[in-house]
């Protein structure tokens, strides 16, 4: 390799593996704010929710191909629904663990944001979640959620090869706030569905048929990962 490529693939490697300095306080705290204002509203949460749809399918298509499911496609929607198809035993360990990865997963990926961020990542965080979007946009199956997972991704792409650090370090911590605070509220829109007699083919629905287990047990897990995971990452972020 010539010697000019090779160093230049040092100084990135260096780059993205190397920790960055902690932002102050004040822009913790700001992007905590902001990353309410984008969940806590109601009619920003309609649009704000699609981000949580991609971290939600893609926690299920992840555990698919762990635990040797065939996944065949990934489907988002414009009213933030999703749904992800694998192939396999319909019963066992790997499909129970491909269920119960959907709710549990963006407030999981929160939470090992937060852990990056504690250490100084800022790069690597961001080039994960590209990396992780790219992959997903391969099995995407229909228009609007390539749409979607291509903006998600060209924003971090873009924020991650022009932005500074300022704004990259405040882009990151806003990602990982809202991932931890916005993976709480779909537990308990769950809830609500529930307890006026919808949503009867839910994930907590699914995991109670296949493991004989009240759905009201899973809804209570999805709810103990979310929450621990906020309480967790949360005393990460601010310890800056």
């Amino acid at each position: 390799m010539h010697p000019t490529a090779t160093a230049s693939l040092a100084s990135l490697w260096d780059q993205v593996s190397g920790s960055q300095p902690d932002p102050d306080l004040w822009v913790v705290i700001a992007t905590l704010v902001a990353a309410l204002a984008v969940v806590v509203p109601h009619n920003v949460w309609r649009i704000s929710r699609n981000a949580i749809t991609i971290a939600h399918e893609g926690g299920h298509g992840l555990i698919a191909l762990l635990t040797g499911r065939q996944l065949t496609g990934i489907r988002l929607h414009s009213d933030t629904s999703g749904l992800t198809v694998s192939r396999g035993k319909p019963h066992g360990l790997g499909m129970i663990l491909t269920a119960a990865a959907g709710y549990t997963a963006p407030p999981l990926l929160g939470l090992g944001g937060a852990a990056l961020l504690a250490v100084g990542h800022i790069t690597l965080l961001l080039w994960l979640a590209t990396a992780l979007l790219v992959a997903m946009l391969v099995m995407i199956r229909n228009a609007y959620g390539a749409l979607t997972v291509v903006l998600t991704g060209g924003t971090f792409l873009l924020v991650s090869w022009l932005a500074g650090p300022q704004v990259q370090a405040a882009f990151a911590y806003a990602v990982v706030w809202f991932l931890l605070v916005g993976g709480v509220r779909p537990a308990f829109e769950l809830q609500a569905k529930r307890s006026r007699g919808g949503a009867g083919d839910s994930d907590a629905d699914q995991l109670s048929r296949l493991t004989h287990v009240p759905a009201g047990l899973w809804l209570f897990l999805f709810h103990a990962v979310s929450l621990c995971s906020l309480i967790g990452g949360g005393r990460w972020l601010l310890e800056v």
